[in-house]
């Protein structure tokens, strides 16, 4: 660990200062630690290695629920499997990024996949731009992370652009009105997205228009324009439990390919934790896996961890100790979503106690290291702490 003098409690002036006024919507980061974690070469490449591997792991598990129809096992509505498996099977509809989460990684604690965050995950200003300044005001060489966060995140927009050379190339970001979070992860890949040559608009989800013969529009500059293509930053179970009527204009809007929407549908299948079991069904005992089932884990003798399919930041989550007591839970609006049990494993511990939990981002290919420090349960207030490899 490191600790760094110099920290942007407030970054807005050092990011003006280099070159990153268009992120500041408000100010961001209140959780920003003024530490860094020191990794060596080799670590960074074990993340690396394990967000490739555990993608193309994902990808494989993905279809084998497709080919044996497993849905329900996943808790994946009826109501949008024919566009999971429409986008699933067209190559032009590309999952933009994620965020894996791994417990250990750093001296000989081994790599544990957590979760994988496929359709929503955010934190990316902190992990793409602000971990980098944080460095750099501190002076050290900004170069020595494991993060090409948005060069990657660019390049994958061109080749969505490729990919789609029959569309044009404008999209429309949205959000749900209110959260200064969401609008500035939005911001981070809207410019990636101009740098890839799209033109960008961004808006209010409840002021996009979605016309199953139209497309998706949205009041720009007094007059309504139409994008053909469409990022929104909220859950896909969200939309099929509690939005039907909008489900079924985006069924025709995306196989009719009036709009391509990310990250697409076929995401879900990645966000349902209970992909976790069907790796461990086709993968028993890989070294970056936990046992996972769909009953307690009660004859482990470890612990286990109990999580709802589609919980987030941490919320709804109990954590049992060897014996089946509870010894750790959190609160949240989650029940509704069926169980999964997990095989507890410790996060990596400093002498104060906190818990260390890595992210790794992949954009096609993984694209950039940041660690979340709190207790046994990682939430949404968690402080984020950038990385320093030392290359000695």
């Amino acid at each position: 660990m490191i600790t760094l003098t110099n920290l942007p409690k407030s970054p807005a002036h050092a990011l003006r200062q280099s070159g990153w006024n268009w992120m500041l919507g408000e100010d961001t980061l209140p959780y920003l630690a003024n530490e860094v974690v020191k990794i060596t070469e080799q670590e960074a490449e074990k993340y690396y290695y394990a967000a490739q591997e555990l993608y193309e792991m994902l990808c494989e598990a993905a279809q084998y629920v497709i080919a044996n129809d497993l849905y329900d096992e996943l808790q994946i509505s009826p109501a949008i499997r024919s566009l999971i498996d429409y986008t699933w099977q067209d190559e032009r509809h590309i999952h933009l990024y994620g965020r894996f989460d791994f417990s250990g990684g750093i001296g000989n604690s081994p790599i544990k996949l957590i979760e994988f965050n496929a359709n929503t995950a955010t934190c990316l200003p902190e992990a793409a731009v602000v971990q980098w300044l944080h460095l750099k005001e501190n002076g050290y060489d900004e170069g020595l992370q494991f993060n090409s966060i948005y060069e990657t995140i660019k390049e994958h927009f061109l080749h969505l652009k490729k990919q789609n050379w029959d569309l044009a190339p404008k999209i429309l970001f949205a959000v749900l009105r209110g959260s200064a979070e969401d609008q500035s992860n939005v911001a981070l890949l809207g410019e990636a997205a101009k740098e890839a040559g799209f033109e960008v608009a961004y808006s209010y989800i409840e002021d996009v228009i979605f016309s199953a013969t139209e497309g998706i529009l949205c009041n720009q500059n007094g007059r309504e324009q139409a994008y053909p293509f469409f990022f929104q930053l909220v859950p896909w179970e969200f939309i099929v439990l509690d939005e039907p009527e909008l489900l079924d204009l985006l069924r025709p809007i995306i196989m009719q390919r009036k709009a391509v929407v990310l990250n697409p549908p076929y995401v879900m299948l990645l966000q349902s934790k209970a992909i976790l079991k069907i790796l461990w069904d086709l993968y028993p005992n890989h070294p970056l896996l936990l046992q996972t089932a769909y009953q307690p884990l009660s004859n482990l003798g470890t612990g286990y961890v109990e999580k709802v399919l589609f919980g987030r930041e941490g919320d709804n989550i109990k954590i049992f100790d060897g014996k089946g007591n509870l010894a750790h839970e959190s609160e949240g609006d989650y029940h509704r979503f069926a169980k999964i049990y997990q095989a507890y494993t410790p996060f990596m511990q400093d002498a104060n106690g906190f818990c260390y939990q890595a992210g790794v981002y992949i954009a096609g290919d993984p694209c950039g290291l940041g660690f979340r420090r709190g207790g046994k349960i990682i939430n949404g207030t968690s402080q984020f702490l950038g990385h320093w490899i030392d290359a000695t």
